[in-house]
């Protein structure tokens, strides 16, 4: 018995590692479906049929994203098109400038393009092959996180039922309770991210119409949401497309404005703007909710940075339901000292001296 335990172990392990990119993407798909449920509920009560309100939501979800994609993509194409035409020009003048200043002798564009393609030919092309299966593997993925989110959301209240049925009425209660929690948790998460993605195209809008930037609002646009809902990464692509559009109409100045710009607006976003807006929508301390972020991104890598807020703030919500808490002692640790009185009005109350005649 103890040797089939041991086997029936070191099956289960490699089991687990096998299908770890499977538990990724039902992670992923239960994620959405919970997204969705609000918009699905609201077609609900007007009257729409739980399947066809499940299929609208999500292809109206694509569609909208592909139509982003569409846009934006294209616009990134033409304008790194035009980069690499005006790259030799610019390769060129950088050249003479760094000869004329600090006498720093660069080799020719021509030279130094023989010399990667001699160094990184070979491995350029293995990526390419590396790269293309992993297309392929997303597109399955993808498609495998449609399926099983629509089907989870379309059944709803059968799903539920069907989990509950296998569980007393007292855990049936708590089963509910959470997924209740879980559900608001992560609506308010996506409610956050829809309230950060407008402020940073705001400001980004307003900078690079005063910089007379072109295509200011689509670029603004563009940067707000994909810097909002794609993890780690989404800061770097979204600032990508204005930089390349700096370059391509005004030069290497302004795309250096527009790079410092991105930065620092990035630093002002994680320090004070999504602490108190996440801290708000989800009920959290902006320093837990800062933490959080970080602490998942390191055990779980991107999908943990992305989904750190809605399950920390799902956390927090099931500790405060079920932990007991005390009441607090009397202490001064507790409160602040109390404001003292300036000095001005200290003097002002002292009795004035009365000079002998």
């Amino acid at each position: 018995m103890t040797v089939l335990a041991v086997f029936v172990a070191i099956f289960v392990w490699r089991a687990l590692g096998s299908l770890s990119g499977l538990v990724v993407n039902l992670v992923i798909a239960l994620f959405f479906a919970l997204a969705m449920e609000p918009m699905i509920l609201w077609l609900v009560r007007h009257g729409w049929k739980r399947g066809a309100a499940t299929g609208v939501v999500m292809f109206g979800i694509l569609a909208a994203t592909a139509a982003v994609l569409a846009l934006f993509g294209g616009m990134f194409v033409e304008q790194a098109g035009q980069l690499a035409k005006t790259l030799p020009d610019t390769y060129a003048s950088v050249s003479v400038w760094l000869e004329d200043r600090l006498a720093v002798e660069v080799p020719p564009m021509a030279q130094l393009q023989t010399q990667l393609v001699d160094d990184w030919g070979d491995e350029v092309a293995t990526r390419a092959l590396a790269i293309g299966s992993s297309v392929i593997g997303g597109i399955f993925a993808f498609s495998v996180i449609l399926l099983v989110a629509y089907y989870l959301a379309a059944a709803g209240p059968r799903f539920r039922a069907s989990i509950c049925a296998w569980l007393s009425p007292k855990n049936q209660t708590e089963v509910l309770r959470l997924w209740e929690v879980t559900q608001l948790k992560i609506s308010d998460y996506i409610n956050s991210r829809i309230v950060l993605a407008v402020v940073a195209s705001v400001f980004t809008g307003v900078f690079l119409t005063i910089i007379d930037i072109p295509y200011a609002l689509p670029l603004a646009l563009f940067t707000g949401v994909v810097s909002q809902f794609v993890p780690t990464i989404g800061t770097y692509i979204g600032g990508a497309l204005p930089i390349i559009f700096a370059v391509t109409t005004d030069g290497p100045q302004k795309a250096v404005m527009v790079l410092v710009f991105i930065v620092l607006y990035q630093q002002v976003e994680n320090f004070w703007f999504a602490p108190k807006v996440s801290a708000r929508a989800l009920q959290m301390n902006p320093a837990v909710a800062f933490v959080s972020v970080l602490a998942f991104g390191a055990v779980f890598g991107a999908l943990g940075a992305f989904l750190a807020l809605p399950v920390a703030a799902t956390i927090q919500a099931v500790a405060s339901t079920y932990l007991q808490r005390h009441e607090l002692v009397d202490s001064h640790m507790f409160r602040d000292p109390e404001q003292r009185p300036a000095e001005s009005e200290q003097a002002g109350t002292e009795e004035p001296q009365t000079s002998s005649p």
